[in-house]
């Protein structure tokens, strides 16, 4: 039997018989899968490109964010807020008259005063510029619940301004009335639009009184003021643009005359406790403002929140 295989195939190879030599590669090659990244997210860092962190600029707590010097004309400066503090003990009658009234045109002395005697003689002689009035004409609001003359009071240390005497008043004994600047310029425009008695008269039309803002206590003798409502506003842009929000802890929004409390949209308190006394008290008042606890606002910036 020659060239024939056990499967009866003669002159040719089996492939069964005599089957091909295999080599295996000295390593084995392991199949790579590319990494799939999400389309909603970067990819992770790696050793080689650490993930580099922007610091963060210290910002003062209840501070609008910054806006970029550049943007500043484009800011919608109609949503600050501003708050105007008062002692629980005057609110009833704040209530009981239908607004805040400016220092000017009160007869008669709040129930807890938070102004100085000294104080009140300084912004009557202080006038506003651009709208030749005195700042005690004006109902002043802060533009931050965190306001110098506010974290004083909280932190209980002395400042001139205030009268805080023998009625030993804590933080937890005031309130905030909370409007927005946009709240506060249409009721102003609502008023300067109703009809009085002068109307009738050949004198002069009248001239509607605007908002001021300042960059710093109205009283004090280098304090800037945004008196029109192109300056006004302007100022308002100054300080909210600031990285750190510290001028506004000293500006304020001034109101002339008085501030009607159907504008006042908030009021803040302490706690559930206060929470419940200013519902008692607005029981009898037809004015029905969202009564809300927000701790951080009576707190000193010095507690641990």
């Amino acid at each position: 039997m020659d060239d024939e295989c056990i499967h009866g195939l003669e002159g040719q190879l089996c492939a069964l018989c005599y089957p091909k030599v295999v080599t295996e590669p000295a390593t084995p090659v392991k199949k790579t899968r590319a990494p799939k990244l999400s389309s909603l997210r970067d990819p992770l860092p790696t050793a080689a490109t650490p993930a580099a962190r922007a610091a963060r600029p210290v910002r003062v707590a209840g501070a609008p964010r910054p806006v970029r010097a550049e943007k500043a004309s484009t800011d919608n400066v109609d949503e600050q807020r501003v708050y105007h503090l008062t002692h629980i003990s005057n609110l009833a009658s704040i209530l009981h008259d239908g607004h805040l009234s400016a220092n000017a045109a009160l007869t008669t002395r709040p129930a807890v005063d938070i102004s100085a005697a000294a104080t009140r003689e300084t912004r009557r002689g202080a006038r506003v510029t651009g709208a030749d009035r005195s700042v005690a004409e004006y109902v002043p609001f802060f533009l931050s619940p965190n306001a110098s003359v506010w974290e004083n009071i909280r932190a209980e240390q002395a400042d001139p301004r205030l009268a805080l005497d023998s009625h030993g008043s804590e933080a937890f004994d005031f309130v905030m009335l909370v409007s927005t600047v946009k709240t506060i310029n249409d009721g102003l425009a609502a008023r300067a639009a109703a009809p009085t008695d002068a109307d009738d008269d050949d004198e002069a039309p009248h001239i509607p009184s605007l908002v001021a803002v300042t960059n710093g206590d109205a009283a004090a003798p280098l304090t800037r003021f945004g008196a029109t409502p192109a300056t006004a506003e302007r100022m308002l842009q100054t300080l909210r643009a600031e990285t750190d929000g510290t001028m506004l802890l000293e500006a304020e929004l001034l109101v002339p005359d008085a501030v009607p409390m159907e504008l006042i949209t908030l009021i803040g308190v302490c706690n559930d406790n206060v929470r419940a006394t200013v519902r008692g008290i607005l029981k009898a008042s037809a004015f029905k403002p969202k009564v809300a606890v927000y701790p951080p606002w009576f707190h000193t910036a010095a507690d641990p929140q």
